[in-house]
């Protein structure tokens, strides 16, 4: 071992031990009802090391100067997805997703990336997500690859391979994107059909606000429908979801902060998100500035104003929603069930659906494998996941796949490009299925409602 990694592992122990939560670390009882949950722990057959509680071990074990944090132990927090499944399975409510961003966050300050890995992070976590206007001019070229006939080229050319086959498979999932000019002339305000029954703030997200308008466009649509008042604050930025699990909590700190200032501004009930990832942090903004007494408080008052929109849509009510005859499954965004605890509401909305037959998928709860940017670090695991989550879909027979993440959608259709099946199955955001539902519905309605054309008596010459 050269003296520099053994100076660097030096840091990042002292490191541990000043920053770690050593209770919380403590709290683990090693009791095991973590284990079931645990994508990553099953996957590996049984390899201690790749649990919660194993993890937990581990980090305990660096705190307590009883192990160094090598590569071995680098690599089994990295191969962690960060579901937080296990959170809900502890009987002693260990915190597991705070110990395991804090580490995450050490183990960045002092990772060794290569040249290449450095200038995409710099381009990812300062230039790109924190800043829409440049995830519009992102997404606008991409928009202009898509339509300009490059894209038919690079797939006739088989060119998108030079990418590698994982990223030459996601680019074939990619949503229809929208236009420039589409992303520029974004709604600020939204008035309800009817009388207002809430009055909500609509956490656009950087993403969904251009990779996925379409969804963003069908959000806005039913709680329109909803009688819902609808703001839509033009200075709100990216949620920080991305930074903050990738070992950049300063910089998502940041983030958060310009939020809580945006819509606190904002007379509303409530705060809507339709991403469960980006819901995830928003409701743990009280946490990420749990050290900033100037901002927890306003923090706090943020969180509690966080909902999901298949939560406020359930409440509030929709109208009359049907759809040609089908089968279709849902799997649950992690951070939407394990963090913001919504799991009900999209179900009940789903079956509420006329014309539809809901098939529950066996372990719909456990990690698709998406996990941010998991299915591109650690594209192994998450393709062994992805195979065991598609199995358990055709089980089903499902011909539409219903997720309520825009990570877990592009992962559901990988499954479906990979598995062979997109003539005949599809994946799709919820609240894209609802909207098209609550058209369907309407415009049925509308056709049963016209008069018939009596038939006229013949004409005698």
């Amino acid at each position: 071992m050269s003296k520099a990694t053994q100076d660097r592992m030096t840091m990042i122990v002292k490191d541990f031990q000043e920053k770690m939560n050593y209770d919380e670390l403590m709290n683990c009882m090693r009791c095991g009802f973590c284990l079931p949950s645990c994508p990553t722990y099953i996957e590996t057959n049984g390899n201690e090391a790749a649990s919660p509680r194993g993890r937990i071990a581990l980090m305990k074990a660096v705190v307590d100067g009883k192990m160094m944090p090598d590569q071995d132990f680098e690599k089994q927090l990295s191969l962690c997805l960060g579901c937080r499944a296990c959170e809900i399975a502890c009987p002693s409510g260990v915190k597991y997703g705070e110990l395991i961003e804090e580490a995450e966050d050490i183990l960045s300050k002092y990772a060794e990336h290569s040249r290449s890995v450095k200038i995409l992070r710099g381009f990812l976590f300062d230039h790109l997500f924190p800043k829409k206007k440049n995830m519009i001019t992102f997404t606008s070229l991409m928009w202009f690859y898509q339509k300009s006939g490059i894209q038919k080229l690079a797939r006739v050319t088989k060119m998108t391979r030079i990418a590698g086959k994982q990223m030459s498979t996601m680019e074939k999932v990619l949503p229809n994107l929208p236009s420039p000019k589409e992303m520029k002339n974004r709604p600020t305000h939204i008035h309800p059909e009817g009388a207002v029954k809430k009055r909500v703030a609509f956490f656009s997200n950087c993403m969904m606000d251009t990779l996925f308008m379409e969804t963003n466009d069908s959000t806005l649509y039913l709680l329109k429908k909803a009688n819902c008042e609808i703001v839509i604050p033009k200075d709100q930025n990216c949620c920080g979801a991305i930074l903050a699990h990738s070992g950049e909590k300063e910089k998502a700190k940041e983030l958060a902060k310009r939020n809580i200032e945006v819509f606190e501004k904002e007379n509303v009930d409530f705060i809507i998100s339709n991403a469960g990832g980006c819901g995830a942090l928003l409701m743990e903004y009280d946490h990420l500035l749990k050290d900033e007494l100037e901002w927890l408080p306003r923090a706090k008052a943020f969180v509690r104003k966080v909902k999901d929109i298949s939560e406020i849509l359930y409440a509030v009510g929709l109208p009359e929603m049907a759809l040609p005859s089908q089968i279709i499954t849902y799997q649950d965004s992690c951070h939407l069930r394990n963090v913001m605890k919504t799991h009900s509401a999209p179900r009940k909305l789903l079956q509420s659906i006329k014309g539809v037959t809901y098939m529950e998928m066996m372990d719909a709860d456990r990690c698709c494998g998406s996990a941010g940017t998991y299915n591109i670090i650690e594209q192994e695991m998450s393709m062994q996941i992805l195979d065991t989550k598609m199995s358990n879909v055709l089980k089903t027979n499902a011909t539409t796949i219903v997720t309520a993440n825009p990570g877990c959608l592009l992962q559901m259709k990988l499954g479906i490009e990979r598995e062979g099946y997109t003539d005949t199955m599809k994946g799709v955001h919820i609240v894209d299925l609802l909207a098209e539902a609550v058209k369907y519905s309407a415009e049925k309605n509308k056709n049963n409602k016209q008069p018939k054309v009596e038939e006229q008596e013949p004409v005698m010459s």
